[in-house]
């Protein structure tokens, strides 16, 4: 969670920082710190709802730039929320504070809410590019200051923890990583990076005892539950050293305070003292022990646990004990997505922040439906819910053994709530199965009411295959894709023309229209499905593969590249527009249906699909725009472009198992004629109807396309 003013104290004292020429090294990478890093310092787009092929570029750029020095990235993910809870009121502020920021960046202001389909994209360009990933479970500072510490190699990251934990191969700040300005000058390309090690702030207050740096880290970090305590300390401390200024000086003088120490246990020895605590029947919950104990975080192993997984391609014991077997390889490889761990092991989500329209339901609430097909999944059998009670024990056992630190299992807290209690053993754990196995089964899930932060209780769904997550692997492929197009309410016959690729993101799209509250009007129909059919180009481009049944002749391959510019010209007028918060609430809507149905692919163990070129948000934005202001689809795109255009939109309007009644926005109120007649009193509307449907069959017979 990192250490409150500690990044700002070292970078405001830089001779605790070295410069360094880095190359020909391994490398740790704290990847939820990078893809943060990337997409916030970078300029791209987070208002409209996300430009991720711009985003997926810069993912490439990055590693491509560690290649040329020869520096080998391991990238290592956070994962679900920490079982011991000590974190969730943490977890809990930071997103009511997302809610409230991502309201006012609704309004025009800047804030730094990430789209939600970010991390997804980054995890697809690491695959893609050979990277060598690891997801963990929970938060992943302690298992990469393991694996850096083993290594000896240093860790890339933006998080204050590293400024505490011992690495013999230092911490590169993110804020100090040139990686655009690499050095390329033979036979050594280097990046210019600036280093922290702990032996030179330790230098800097007199030779002090390492050991004794992570007793600063919970004093000011108060994550082992005691802020009042704490903050009586600190007091006293500031006393004893006449000290009343702000964090940053707080931590100089809580180093200068510890540095007169030999050891921690001299200086655990005098906050006993201070605190006035005695011993007896209350020691163990006095604040000395609870430091003692949050302390142990810190404490970095010989081996790391991930170690196995980089060297042998072995699933570590972690994840084994944590996790049903076919999930835990997907897990590790970041194939699964947090909230399917979170789901399964907690009972309890949290839904990322979105810039939509806080005035109407959160736009997660149109993909309910999808993920209470995955907790049905994952918490639902015969005995309802029987399994998971064994599950709860395992990751409790799995998460005490991890560096002797955090709490003892008897102190785990899990959501207290009917038929989930807390268990001592796997005896235990049977018996009070036994008790509550007719206890109604539910997911917390935490999401937005207008600006706060509310907890819902969410039923899971049984599907009609009555597929359980210890039996998914024996199921056979056609019958978990069979249940995932069940989900979405979808015919599959109708997406027969589509590349396997494209069926997911079409389904999505007919599961929204039938969902998303306003209903989307055909502008923003037409918006995205012409921004899926950009994307698809862009790829046709650079590949040079064409998986649609569709004549593309090369001799006019220069107009869809015409019309790529002028998508991008429009992509770039839609950011000085003022954005339209109804089309930003529609499409966080299709975004959230997305995230989740892409949640339910990987926990059905389906083939993974590409999602980068599937939705730029500035571009469908500037796309929806031109629509409204009497701009017509079809009169932009040239034949290839228009074909591929109609296959999509046909597909989505033809794929779901109910008929689809538009909403007609087009042709409603005062715009109505505007959006009825173009040039020449032509209509407009949704555009593979404006050529005629005889004209699209004699010129794309091969789509048969039946209007």
């Amino acid at each position: 969670m990192g250490v409150h003013g500690l990044t700002t104290f070292v970078e405001g004292n830089r001779h605790f920082l070295y410069n360094v020429r880095f190359r020909g090294s391994r490398l740790v990478v704290d990847g939820s710190s990078l893809y943060f890093n990337l997409y916030l310092k970078h300029g791209l787009d987070r208002q409209h709802g996300g430009d991720y092929d711009a985003f997926a570029s810069l993912v490439h750029e990055f590693f491509a730039a560690l290649e040329v020095c020869g520096i080998e990235p391991y990238v290592v993910l956070d994962g679900g929320s920490d079982p011991s809870n000590k974190k969730f009121d943490t977890l809990q502020q930071r997103l009511q504070s997302r809610i409230k920021e991502a309201e006012n960046m609704s309004q025009g202001r800047n804030g730094s809410v990430l789209p939600i389909l970010t991390r997804q994209v980054f995890i697809e360009v690491l695959i893609r590019e050979g990277v060598s990933l690891v997801q963990c479970l929970a938060e992943a500072d302690w298992d990469i200051a393991c694996l850096a510490h083993e290594w000896r190699c240093p860790v890339l990251s933006n998080d204050s923890d590293f400024f505490i934990f011992d690495l013999p191969g230092g911490y590169l700040p993110l804020n100090f990583f040139q990686w655009t300005n690499v050095n390329e000058r033979l036979p050594h390309p280097y990046i210019p990076a600036r280093c922290y090690t702990t032996d030179g702030l330790c230098h800097f207050y007199g030779g002090m005892n390492p050991e004794l740096l992570p007793l600063c880290a919970v004093l000011t970090g108060n994550d082992y539950g005691a802020p009042s305590e704490a903050e009586r300390l600190l007091s006293l401390i500031d006393r004893r050293t006449g000290s009343h200024k702000s964090p940053s000086s707080r931590i100089d003088v809580l180093l200068q305070w510890l540095s007169s120490f030999s050891s921690s246990a001299e200086a655990l020895a005098e906050v006993r003292r201070l605190m006035r605590e005695n011993g007896g029947r209350n020691k163990k919950h006095g604040l000395s022990s609870k430091l003692q104990a949050a302390m142990k975080e810190y404490h970095v192993p010989p081996q790391s646990p991930l170690n196995c997984w980089f060297a042998d391609n072995m699933v570590p014991e972690e994840y084994r004990l944590t996790l049903p077997q076919c999930l835990s390889g997907a897990a590790v490889q970041g194939c699964l997505t947090p909230m399917v761990v979170d789901a399964l092991v907690m009972r309890r989500v949290l839904l990322n922040a979105q810039v939509e329209n806080s005035r109407q339901q959160s736009s997660h609430c149109c993909a309910r439906a999808i993920r209470q097909a995955i907790y049905g999944i994952l918490l639902l059998d015969g005995r309802q819910g029987g399994p998971v009670r064994s599950q709860q024990v395992r990751v409790q056992d799995s998460f005490t053994q991890r560096g002797g630190g955090g709490k003892t299992q008897s102190e785990f807290q899990f959501p207290q709530q009917s038929g989930y209690e807390r268990f001592s053993d796997d005896q235990g754990a049977v018996a009070a199965a036994q008790q509550v196995s007719s206890a109604p089964v539910w997911v917390e899930e935490f999401d937005r009411l207008n600006l706060t932060l509310r907890r819902n209780q969410v039923k899971p769904q049984r599907l009609k295959l009555h597929l359980h997550v210890d039996t998914l692997s024996k199921v056979p492929e056609t019958h978990r894709r069979q249940a995932l197009f069940e989900v979405l309410r979808v015919d599959l016959s109708a997406l027969a023309h589509l590349p396997d690729s494209m069926w997911l993101p079409v389904a999505v799209t007919s599961f929204w229209l039938q969902e998303a509250v306003p209903r989307p009007s055909d502008f923003h129909l037409q918006a995205l499905v012409l921004g899926m059919a950009y994307g698809e180009l862009v790829l046709i481009e650079q590949t040079g593969t064409v998986d649609y049944q569709i004549p593309i002749p090369k001799r006019r391959w220069f107009e869809e590249r015409r019309l790529i510019g002028q998508l991008d010209e429009i992509r770039a007028r839609s950011l000085r527009h003022r954005l339209d918060v109804a089309g930003a609430h529609s499409f966080s809507q299709w975004q959230s249906c997305l995230w989740s149905a892409k949640s339910l692919n990987q926990l059905l163990l389906l083939p993974e699909i590409s999602i980068s070129h599937l939705f730029n948000g500035s571009m469908v934005h500037g796309i929806l725009h031109y629509l409204k202001n009497n701009g017509a689809v079809e009169h932009m795109l040239p034949d290839f472009s228009f074909a591929l255009y109609s296959m999509l939109l046909h597909a989505v309007e033809n794929c779901s198992l109910k008929p689809q009644p538009f909403s007609g926005e087009a042709s409603r109120g005062r715009g109505g004629e505007r959006g009825r007649r173009g040039r020449g009193g032509q209509r407009r509307g949704r555009g593979p109807r404006r050529r005629g449907n005889e004209e699209i069959r004699n010129r794309f017979a091969v789509l048969e396309i039946n209007d």
